[in-house]
């Protein structure tokens, strides 16, 4: 028989701290009870119990403060934002059928051990989780701790037993008790010997076996005069430290068998209180539907409705409601459902009758698949999945069946597939909500009529060289093997450059390089600690532009070949509910992160390219985010410099120096620009001094300065993050909403944190929906005026179109005039065309 036992508040603390605040749409705090599920789950995964126990601390003291009024006396209370969720937590355990078990004067450490000790006794297997390594003095033959915690985001194990812990202390598990007993234990605030450390306490304790022994060689020549001292002085001490250090091993707790097989859990309530929490992957993880909550029916309570199939699908008018079901469309109207293949005659028939009013869940795919056919969509009004992603950006994912659970829409009628018995009301629902948050104007105006233009972009894709693209990897492939040798000429032999484990050796022990720092695997060869070095060795040079060869060869190009379409064209999905920020991104491939910084990454644009007898425009937005900072804030010096076209960095550096703009060098310009884009993102003195190569105390006095000329900056940060705080959200120009719990953590640096995040918002956020109006206005409007250009790409601020020769002063101008005129502000956006065959030659 095995038992997991785990320390409940240990865990809990590991989850809230390894996990970024995680809030539901009203404000309450999950990410502890987020992150202990994570790791329960896993550690049941990997351990297959018979039986689990969770031990919790009560507030009441122990023996242990009552032996000694400091015990744990230092320690801060539970931060708010953690204090709040644990008793959900345990509300939640409790319906999943987990046994909690708490113990009146002792600590969740004591139940631990207790629990421990009588599996030992029968001979059973014993599995401990906990944050905390005190548990390791429990570990022996029946009994193994795992150190559970969190590493971006993920719940990780370290399995400590008797060997482990030897190799790693040099002594045994029992005997970490003596070495706390000397060291003492700062995060308890047990005292041990003063000025005895742990090197010095794992010393003794290897020499002399337990504290005891100690005291009874305390003549011993091994010991040094100054400790011996030390030893003697704190005697008395190290016999209450030991004490305070011993875990309990006999707690007045039930240790029978079978005392903590799980019960039967409550599925419906446990699904009820995950789907309130808006724990969806919990819910996957633990095979449980989401449930619309106690006062709503499930889908089973429904009243039945035959399905209704048709092939082909009658002609309906007035509003049809359409989602996909796996693989089937469905289109309900009036309580019947029908069904029909996306490619199906019938369906597109639908799609592209004017007459029809379309309200769907994900419209995209009908776009596309219209476009695929020689067909427009018509008459699609409402799209469920952009108005849920507006209500809430920071979801992991979409679906209809965990939208309906999660504003508690039951079932019309049911159906084989349960989508189409809440579709009808779920859009109802979505559409008031948008409209009572003040986001429908956003909706119907910005992102609604964005995704028949991001359908069309995916559908067109764009041209590339592929030869070209084939060279260029050829000759990457030359210059990585032209640094290979390079690199094993100076280590002198060969070995593998990829492995962080040979290539440290290589550095630091056979060419004797200084170390910067260890990880738990060996020396440190990330980018930051070899840039660092390359004064030391010309091999660090050859490694850092081999590992850039080899990721422009294995992104890019290897990248790039594998997703060239049959007709030479890759074809780049763009996601449009996936940013917190309202940013557009793509995948397959990502071509939002083609490399520009460097000549040789900025190449790969020479690949995209027009077809025979086209061009390519290109536009960019210059500057936006700054403009956008002057429009917002107001402030005059700013807008002052955008109207008259000055260069907004010289001007900067000018006011903030005080010098005559054409006195101002290129070095002040630099730092100038630094604080610039810095100031939009809350950049403080510390980034900024690395940032510009000053003192910490001279970059402090760069910003102070800077917001000395630009005070109505200043006011528009502090302003914004104020009310940040006080809403718990933030907003664009035009309405997109952002939630930051991190302005309502406890933790300074989570605090911090969103304060950057609420003065960057709404500038970042407000580009991006003036970028996502451009892209509207352009395709609208080539359409209208009848041209055969075609809007193809989005990165970033950039847009590029695809026209025939003929055409590239019309189009030119409506891309350019459509992209200035997407937003009036207070002071001119500027979006500069150039045109070109290759987006290389397009980009100017």
């Amino acid at each position: 028989m095995k038992l997991l036992v785990l320390d409940g508040n240990s865990i809990v603390n590991r989850a809230f701290y390894g996990i970024k605040l995680l809030t539901t749409k009203d404000g309450r705090f999950t990410n502890a009870i987020v992150g202990f599920m994570n790791i329960l789950l896993k550690l049941e995964a990997e351990e297959k119990p018979d039986e689990v126990a969770v031990a919790f601390d009560l507030k009441a003291p122990t023996f242990r403060h009552k032996m000694y009024s400091g015990y744990k006396a230092q320690r801060k209370g539970m931060p708010e934002e953690l204090a709040a969720q644990l008793p959900v937590l345990k509300e939640l355990l409790a319906d999943l059928g987990y046994k909690m078990v708490t113990c009146e004067g002792y600590e969740a450490d004591d139940i631990l051990g207790t629990l421990a000790a009588a599996c030992a006794a029968r001979g059973d297997e014993c599995a401990i989780a906990t944050g905390d390594r005190d548990s390791l003095q429990l570990v022996g033959p029946h009994t193994r701790v795992l150190l559970a915690g969190t590493q971006m985001g993920r719940s990780v194990t370290t399995v400590m037993d008797e060997a482990a812990v030897f190799e790693k202390y040099g002594v045994r598990p029992r005997q970490l008790i003596e070495v706390k007993s000397l060291m003492g234990d700062a995060s308890d605030n047990i005292p041990g010997v003063a000025g005895v450390g742990e090197k010095t306490a794992l010393a003794l304790i290897q020499d002399f076996g337990s504290l005891a022994g100690v005291y009874e060689n305390i003549d011993d020549a091994r010991i040094k005069k100054g400790v011996r001292e030390k030893l003697l002085r704190d005697k008395e001490q190290a016999g209450m430290s030991r004490t305070l250090a011993e875990i309990v091993c006999s707690a007045p707790v039930n240790a029978a068998p079978g005392a903590y097989k799980k019960d039967a859990p409550d599925a419906p309530a446990a699904a009820r209180l995950l789907t309130d929490l808006e724990m969806y992957a919990t819910l996957d993880k633990l095979r449980l539907p989401a449930e619309a909550g106690p006062q709503q029916p499930g889908f089973d309570d429904a009243p039945a409705v035959p399905l209704v199939e048709a092939a082909p699908l009658p002609a309906l008018t007035g509003p049809v409601y359409l989602c996909a079901a796996g693989d089937v469309m469905l289109a309900v109207q009036d309580g019947a459902v029908y069904s029909a293949g996306l490619e199906d005659e019938a369906f597109l028939a639908l799609l592209a009758n004017e007459a029809a009013e379309k309200r769907c869940f994900d419209a995209k795919p009908l776009y596309r698949a219209c476009f695929a056919h020689g067909l427009a969509a018509q008459n699609i009004t409402f799209d469920a999945k952009l108005a849920a992603y507006l209500l809430n950006p920071a979801a992991s994912d979409y679906t209809v069946a965990r939208l309906a659970a999660e504003y508690g829409v039951r079932p019309a009628f049911s159906a084989p597939w349960p989508e189409a018995g809440v579709l009808e009301e779920l859009c109802a629902v979505l559409r008031e909500k948008c409209d009572a948050e003040g986001m429908g104007k956003l909706l119907d105006d910005i992102e609604f009529p964005l995704c028949e233009v991001l359908a069309s972009m995916e559908h067109i894709g764009i041209l590339v060289d592929r030869n070209g693209i084939e060279a260029f990897g050829q000759e990457l492939q030359t210059a990585l093997g032209a640094e290979l040798r390079a690199i094993y000429d100076e280590v002198g032999y060969e070995f593998n450059v990829n492995s962080p484990k040979q290539l440290g050796k290589a550095l630091f022990e056979d060419l004797g390089l200084p170390t910067r720092k260890k990880t738990k695997s060996g020396y440190s060869t990330n980018a930051e600690t070899l840039e660092s070095l390359r004064d030391y060795s010309p091999v660090i040079g050859h490694i850092l532009q081999y590992r850039t060869y080899q990721k422009l060869n294995s992104t890019y190009v290897e990248g790039l070949l594998k997703v060239v379409g049959a007709d030479g064209r890759i074809h780049s999905t763009f996601n449009q509910t996936e940013t917190r920020t309202g940013r557009i991104s793509s995948g397959e491939p990502n071509l939002q992160n083609i490399p520009v910084r460097t000549e040789l990454g900025s190449r790969f644009r020479k690949y995209f390219i027009a077809p025979q007898g086209e061009t390519l425009l290109d536009a960019d937005y210059s500057q936006i985010e700054l403009r956008l900072l002057a429009h917002i804030s107001g402030d005059e010096a700013m807008c002052e410099a955008f109207r008259s076209g000055a260069d907004i960095h010289r001007s900067t550096a000018a006011r903030i120096y005080g010098l005559p703009p054409e006195q101002v060098t290129p070095a002040l310009r630099s730092s100038a620009k630094a604080v610039n884009f810095g100031i939009v993102y809350g950049i403080g003195a510390f980034s900024l001094s690395k940032d510009i190569g000053v003192s910490v105390k001279e970059a402090d006095a760069f910003i102070k300065n800077y917001f000395a000329n630009f005070p109505g900056v200043k006011k528009y940060l502090d302003e914004t993050v104020e009310q940040g705080r006080e809403n718990g959200y933030v907003t664009t120009l035009y309405g997109r909403r952002r939630t930051l719990p991190e302005l309502a953590s406890s933790n300074f640096n989570v605090r911090s944190l969103g304060e950057r995040m609420a003065m960057n918002t709404p500038i970042q956020g407000t580009a991006a929906d003036i970028i996502k109006l451009a892209m509207v206005r352009v395709y609208r409007r080539l359409k209208a005026e009848g041209l055969r250009a075609r809007l193809i790409l989005q990165v970033h601020d950039e847009l590029i179109v695809e026209c025939p020769a003929e055409e590239k002063e019309r189009a030119a101008k409506v891309l350019g005039e459509e992209m200035r005129g997407a937003a009036e502000l207070r002071v001119p956006l500027s979006a500069d065309v150039n045109s070109g065959t290759t987006w290389y030659a397009a980009k100017g």
